[in-house]
């Protein structure tokens, strides 16, 4: 099973959702980093369970426990292992998954690969439970990148089909902190308000809804990446689609690119007080591979929670018949909202392993 990403800065995640535990061992952080456990925790209760609502009911509080790495507030240069306890579970929840497999979901594909032996109470490792390992990762690289004036962040594009308002040309660290101290994350609050409503409307029906995750990268300096398959589209796209739901990545006009004639979709380069600019950005910051020093742009597809209380069919395992199954327990009628910081902590990783590999002289500015 692979569940690590990283060269330089190694992310990996560990742990089943209705286990004793899950966590995160990230080796080759640079040593005397601050981290800012306050600030932590605000990232990781952007992502927490429980809130509202609009999410499950499963209450977990997310705070991470550090058992190595990590001394007088400081990266020691040890690899640093932190830990978040499970409390809220309710496995009998997931008996009947046992023999009857989601549509939709990797129940069916894990009882292949592993002959029916692995933990798939509440989802085991396949979880979206593991991506609050993922953001402790994320939201310590978000704190080194920060202090190289390199920021991050994201808002729901889209949730069933309603838009939200795109990010500007230029998206500034201060607009990234107003999403951020948002309840729910988006630019324009009337959009909101009908993604909530749809969000809503699918919870009462026993159904689900999936959504679109706008992230940018702002700081980043021109030149990082490689061709081909050491881009910068390519080591993003590889964690971003480990990221369970995320079915869809796509980098500044992405697919609408394809509807473009080639005057249309050009980047036009302009001088910028010194500087090489663009006047659009539908190549998302990147060309062949490599950062052009406009900002990253990106858009990830998150699909509809496969766990809905409206009955599906299905197979019995056991008996090797057709079946249906309704699901029960406690799940997101919609994923997106709580990927949002998710998707802003991989893009951190990804981004930090990067700049540590080209930088020569790394130290805290």
């Amino acid at each position: 099973m692979s569940s690590e990403f990283g060269r330089n800065i190694r992310v990996s995640v560990f742990g089943q959702s209705h286990g004793r535990a899950i966590g995160v061992l990230i080796d080759g952080l640079p040593a005397g980093e601050l981290l800012d456990e306050e600030e932590l925790a605000a990232f990781m209760a952007r992502r927490r369970p429980g809130k509202d609502a609009l999410s499950t009911a499963r209450h977990e509080a997310d705070i991470p426990a550090f058992l190595s790495g990590v001394k007088d507030g400081r990266t020691c240069g040890s690899p640093l292992c932190a830990v978040i306890e499970n409390k809220d579970t309710r496995s009998s929840d997931y008996d009947e998954l046992l023999d009857k497999p989601r549509p939709g979901h990797a129940d069916y594909t894990a009882w292949v690969k592993w002959g029916g032996l692995a933990d798939m109470r509440g989802g085991g490792h396949f979880s979206g439970r593991l991506t609050a390992p993922l953001c402790i990762a994320g939201g310590i690289a978000a704190q080194i990148l920060s202090r190289r004036n390199v920021h991050v962040g994201a808002h729901l594009a889209e949730v069933s089909g309603i838009p939200d308002d795109s990010f500007p040309l230029h998206p500034d660290h201060d607009l990234f902190k107003q999403i951020a101290e948002k309840a729910f994350p988006v630019l324009n609050d009337a959009a909101g308000e009908k993604m909530r409503s749809a969000i809503l409307k699918a919870a009462e029906k026993g159904d689900s809804v999936g959504g679109v995750i706008e992230c940018a990268a702002i700081g980043l300096p021109a030149g990082l990446g490689d061709p081909m398959f050491e881009g910068v589209e390519s080591q993003l796209a590889h964690v971003l689609f480990g990221i369970p739901a995320v079915k869809g990545v796509e980098f500044g006009a992405g697919f609408a690119s394809a509807r473009k004639n080639g005057s249309q979709n050009n980047d036009s380069f302009i001088m910028d007080n010194n500087n090489v600019r663009t006047t659009t950005n539908h190549c998302g910051g990147i060309l062949g591979g490599i950062t052009n020093g406009m900002p990253l742009l990106l858009r990830a597809a998150v699909k509809p929670t496969p766990s809905i209380a409206l009955p599906q069919q299905t197979v019995s395992l056991s008996r090797r018949e057709n079946a249906e199954l309704a699901v029960r327990g406690r799940h997101d009628p919609c994923i997106a909202p709580r990927a949002v910081p998710v998707i802003e902590a991989v893009t951190a990783c990804v981004l930090l392993d990067m700049m540590y590999d080209r930088l020569e002289n790394f130290n805290q500015e």
